[in-house]
């Protein structure tokens, strides 16, 4: 007769499905808008108005700051979103009281 060794699973190991999801720091627009508090289109909107620009009369229009926080990266038609970049800038536009 043959004897198995009994398989107990370690204790160390969880199972795929139950292990921490990777952490990455560059992620696409769509895949931002699952896993942040802002759309696709928000999301976009951001990158159009990330750096000044200027109107058909010269005035400057001042951009949000995303550009150059270091939050956008293109490669050609592609556009990656900085996560960490992302989330400093967000704690960065934090509102604290008047007066403080």
């Amino acid at each position: 007769m043959q004897t198995q060794a009994a398989s107990t699973p370690d204790a160390t190991s969880a199972p795929a499905s139950l292990a921490a999801p990777e952490r990455r720091r560059f992620v696409t627009i769509n895949e931002c808008a699952s896993i942040r508090p802002f759309s696709a289109q928000a999301l976009r909107d951001m990158k159009f108005k990330a750096f000044d620009r200027t109107n058909s009369r010269g005035e400057v229009i001042p951009g949000n700051g995303t550009g150059p926080a270091g939050v956008w990266v293109q490669i050609g038609a592609k556009v990656l979103i900085d996560l960490d970049a992302f989330d400093r800038w967000i704690e960065s536009r934090k509102v604290t009281r008047a007066g403080d």
